[in-house]
């Protein structure tokens, strides 16, 4: 099961933000631990992930650079300001807000009453 587009589309700025506070990173590594991290439920594209690393540093969230390795091309290396990291701060704020409200949900009504879930086209 994949995740959807709208959830992978509100979760792709905290999670660029979260793994450039871990360390600065460049494309390819991004992609492949966001596809790690999620157990390759969150497949993203070139065509999501440089989009998204342009704007954020547009935004000033983030800060790019080249860098030369011997024996491989040159990588574009992104890490997060100061501002990304405010930013991130906030979001986080924001996603533990939409987590605890889903969680009270699920839990029925302050733990009361477990959520059954159906399948699509199953009935109560």
């Amino acid at each position: 099961m994949k995740v959807t587009k709208d959830l992978v589309a509100a979760s792709a700025t905290p999670m660029v933000l979260g793994i450039l506070a871990e360390a600065d990173s460049y494309g390819y590594a991004i992609l492949k631990r966001i596809n790690d991290l999620s157990g390759g439920e969150l497949d993203w594209t070139e065509g999501l992930l440089y989009p998204l690393l342009h704007r954020l540093e547009r935004l000033g969230h983030v800060e790019s650079r080249w860098q030369s390795v011997a024996g491989e091309r040159r990588r574009k290396y992104y890490r997060i300001t100061d501002t990304g990291l405010a930013e991130l701060t906030e979001q986080r704020r924001q996603w533990d807000t939409v987590v605890g409200a889903l969680t009270e949900i699920w839990r029925g009504n302050g733990g009361s009453q477990s959520l059954t879930l159906f399948p699509l086209g199953g009935t109560a």
